[in-house]
């Protein structure tokens, strides 16, 4: 019998699954802290939603990995502060270059100096 484990395995081994697979794990990593989080606070989805002003289907809807939905950072930050948390936001450059440079944010590359 295959396993959830063995196939998944499997999947990862096409490059195009990889690849798809690791796009959304930034999603389904934020969207693990926001359930982790409301749960940490005790808070069913329906009294979120009343806190912030919205109603529990809209609280699902941006709980939820549909792909249908995307809340703007003002809702994303009324839903971290009704949980008593700050929404943070970082950009993490991903320019891959050859070994030895590094980028400026003018986009220009230098050689950096060793020894």
């Amino acid at each position: 019998m295959l396993t959830h484990k063995k196939l998944k395995e499997r999947a990862l081994e096409r490059a195009d699954v990889k690849t798809e697979y690791e796009r959304l794990d930034e999603e389904f990593v934020l969207l693990d802290q926001f359930l982790k989080a409301r749960a940490a606070a005790g808070f069913t989805q329906a009294e979120v939603a009343d806190r912030i002003g919205t109603t529990q289907s809209a609280i699902a809807r941006l709980e939820s990995a549909s792909g249908k939905h995307s809340p703007s950072l003002a809702t994303l930050r009324k839903y971290a502060q009704a949980l008593g948390c700050r929404l943070e936001l970082k950009l993490i450059n991903e320019v891959r270059l050859p070994e030895g440079r590094t980028t400026r944010l003018t986009g220009r590359s230098k050689k950096l100096r060793t020894g």
